[in-house]
């Protein structure tokens, strides 16, 4: 089953799991900002999405240039960031079959979907 951390409030989350509703595919949603994922369901989905830790990180977020931006970070201290502040996590992701991908781009999400 297709997983996708989805985010309510962002447009690029609600277009995704449009498409996925007119593609006809079964997914569940993954509510991450109440349902915030742990330290290592974060460090999971990094090694399935493939990318270095702040490579997931939301830059602009507010709490990120506030407290972070700047600083020299290992990535288990950014990865524990987003634990402690899952607005940080950039999303959509969809998940598939244990691999994943930032779902931003829908033609990217169709691909990743046909064929991995």
């Amino acid at each position: 089953m297709i997983q996708v951390y989805h985010n309510p409030r962002c447009g690029k989350s609600r277009s995704c799991l449009a498409f996925l509703d007119e593609a006809n595919q079964e997914y569940e949603t993954i509510p991450y900002l109440t349902e915030t994922p742990t330290f290592e369901e974060l460090k999971s989905l990094i090694e399935k999405l493939n990318l270095k830790p702040i490579e997931l990180v939301r830059i602009k977020e507010k709490i990120w240039t506030e407290e972070y931006k700047g600083k020299t970070l290992t990535d288990s201290q950014v990865i524990q960031a987003m634990a402690d502040n899952p607005i940080l996590i950039e999303r959509p992701i969809v998940i598939k079959d244990g691999k994943a991908i930032i779902g931003r781009d829908l033609d990217k999400v169709a691909s990743f979907l046909e064929g991995q």
